[in-house]
C-alpha cells in the first residue's frame, strides 16, 4: 500500500470542508449553475477536477476510454447540463479534450438516443444538426447522485478491504 494514501475519513472531511466553504462563499456546488459560454464550461470542469484532485490520492489515476464508456450516460448528462444544450460533435470534442477519450460516434450517439428515449434529454432538430438539452433537471440530478453514491460505496468497500489486507 502507498505511504501517501489518505484514509477515507480524511478524504470525506476534505470534501466536506471544500463543499462547506463553497456554500459559505455563496458559490453553488451544482454544475447546473453554469449556463455561460464554453469557456465557463471548461473553467467549471477544470475547477471540479482540481477540487477532486486536491483531496484524493489520484497521482496514478487516468480516465481510460473503458472508464469513460462505463460512465458515459452520466458524463454526457453532465456535459449537456454544463453547456445548457449541445450537439453530438461538441460532446465528442469535450470527451476528447476533458477526458482524453477517443470514443467513436457509434458509441456516443446511441447513448444520446437511449438517454432521449428514457426521457432524460430533449432533442431540438436544427438545420444540419440536433441539439440535446436536459429534459428534467431533478431526474438527471437524482440519476447522477445515485451513480455517485454507488461508486463511493464501492470505493469504501475496497478501502475497508485494503485496511484488512
Amino acid at each position: 500500500m502507498r505511504e501517501n494514501t489518505q484514509n477515507t475519513e480524511s478524504v470525506f472531511e476534505a470534501l466536506s470542508k471544500t463543499a462547506a466553504a463553497e456554500t459559505a462563499g455563496g458559490q453553488s456546488p451544482s454544475p447546473a449553475a453554469t449556463n455561460g459560454p464554453p469557456d465557463d464550461v471548461e473553467r467549471e470542469l477544470d475547477d471540479l477536477l482540481a477540487q477532486a484532485l486536491s483531496v484524493l490520492p489520484t497521482e496514478d489515476i487516468e480516465f481510460t476510454d473503458e472508464l469513460i464508456k462505463e460512465n458515459l450516460d452520466e458524463i454526457l448528462l453532465v456535459l449537456i447540463t454544463l453547456h445548457d444544450g449541445t450537439h453530438g460533435d461538441e460532446l465528442l470534442s469535450d470527451l476528447s479534450r476533458y477526458f482524453d477519450a477517443t470514443l467513436s460516434p457509434g458509441t456516443v450517439y446511441p447513448a444520446l438516443h437511449a438517454l432521449e428515449e428514457a426521457g432524460h434529454l430533449t432533442l431540438q432538430r436544427k438545420v444540419r444538426t440536433k441539439e440535446y438539452s436536459i429534459a428534467e433537471d431533478a431526474t438527471v440530478q437524482s440519476m447522477i447522485e445515485e451513480t455517485m453514491i454507488q461508486q463511493l460505496a464501492f470505493g469504501l468497500l475496497l478501502s475497508a478491504f485494503l485496511a484488512r489486507y
